[in-house]
């Protein structure tokens, strides 16, 4: 059993039974905060007679649904997703905190989603809808059976305006990476080569890194069911003097190929681990560059259709990507083929001849008859 306090929060407890983790949350006093442990610990563990039959689980209170969701989606799903997850909870918790799942209506998350429109857009409204209908699935699952309905269901998705992504030109690729010190050097050409996510590069090893074979092994947590999953990346000439470069002078301590020293907040002391994230950089690398603002998952994008204009094949681009499905790697894929250039090539000589401007035709359209003298 143990209480700790959240600061501008409240106390909370943490009660870990049979394999399974009890929490309360927000108590004005660590006394209340005890007090509600031990009560919630004797209902808990008081034996149960059953005169009739026993009833199933029906209702549970929504923060600890969250609580237990969050628990399972950081051991089975990656750190991005968590970190989603965690972020959207905040606002669902603010919103129905003391409210048991059976007391949250339809109308009642649909309220919630109009609101989060018109604060954000449509596009975080839907991913707040896909995620809660998640929560309240993880619920219902036959092993859990916590609850008897999903008030999600039936609720549609708001319209969203669709547009291709920006892929950024070479030319702007190579000014934002100059632009940057040495050491932002090697990250962005390591991610822009291997076409690799943020959180890949981030956790990249040196036990990954083959420079015999001239290989680089990337993981992902992006799989259905969570598990992480490698694959092969073959280093291009650049990417090897570079990682080459890298590896004879590392620090031997330390096993990530990008890592940095920082203060740790819940630690308060200094720590040297991998990236989390190194989003910001980006918007000031294109300021400095001067180039229309792009993220690191443009290079993904950048990388895949340059490839496609190379003609190589969407199956070998989906394997670098790391996509199970085609359909994702051919969102990627921006440029114009040469099949579509050759479609419009045959709809314009369809119509050539009745070009407003060859000036042998009329306002209508027409070739003027012959006139003879």
């Amino acid at each position: 059993m143990s209480c700790y306090f959240v600061k501008r929060k409240g106390w909370r407890y943490e009660l870990p039974l049979n394999g399974t983790r009890y929490t309360g949350a927000w108590f004005a006093t660590k006394k209340e905060a005890q007090e509600a442990e031990t009560s919630r610990k004797e209902e808990l563990t008081r034996p149960v007679v059953q005169l009739t039959a026993p009833e199933t689980p029906t209702d549970m209170d929504f923060l600890e649904l969250v609580n237990r969701r969050l628990d399972h989606v950081k051991v089975y799903s990656s750190e991005r997703h968590y970190t989603d997850h965690f972020y959207m909870a905040r606002k669902w918790v603010k919103e129905w905190k003391g409210v048991k799942c059976s007391e949250i209506k339809p109308e009642m998350i649909e309220s919630f989603l109009i609101k989060r429109v018109k604060q954000t857009s449509a596009f975080t409204a839907n991913k707040d809808l896909r995620l809660l209908r998640a929560v309240f699935n993880y619920a219902m699952h036959p092993t859990r059976n916590w609850i008897v309905s999903n008030p999600t269901r039936g609720i549609q998705f708001f319209p969203v305006d669709r547009r291709i992504k920006y892929v950024p030109p070479r030319e702007d690729v190579l000014r934002v990476i100059l632009a940057a010190d040495p050491e932002t050097q090697d990250y962005l050409w390591t991610m822009a080569l291997t076409m690799g996510r943020m959180s890949e590069i981030n956790h990249l090893t040196w036990e990954d890194v083959n420079l015999e074979q001239r290989y680089v092994i990337l993981y992902t947590r992006k799989k259905r069911g969570g598990h992480r999953t490698p694959r092969k990346v073959p280093m291009a000439d650049k990417l090897f003097e570079l990682l080459s470069h890298r590896f004879k002078n590392r620090d031997k301590r330390i096993p990530w190929v990008f890592w940095h020293r920082y203060t740790s907040r819940s630690m308060q002391t200094v720590v040297e681990g991998p990236y989390k994230e190194r989003r910001r950089i980006m918007r000031v690398l294109c300021t400095k560059a001067g180039v229309r603002y792009f993220r690191f998952h443009a290079l993904r994008h950048f990388g895949a259709s340059q490839l496609e204009l190379a003609n190589v094949p969407v199956v070998s681009i989906q394997r670098l990507l790391g996509h199970e499905n085609r359909t994702t790697t051919e969102l990627y894929l921006h440029s114009i083929g040469d099949s579509e250039r050759y479609a419009i090539d045959v709809l314009d000589g369809n119509f050539s001849e009745n070009s407003h401007t060859n000036p042998t035709q009329n306002a209508r359209g027409y070739r003027p008859k012959s006139v003879t003298p």
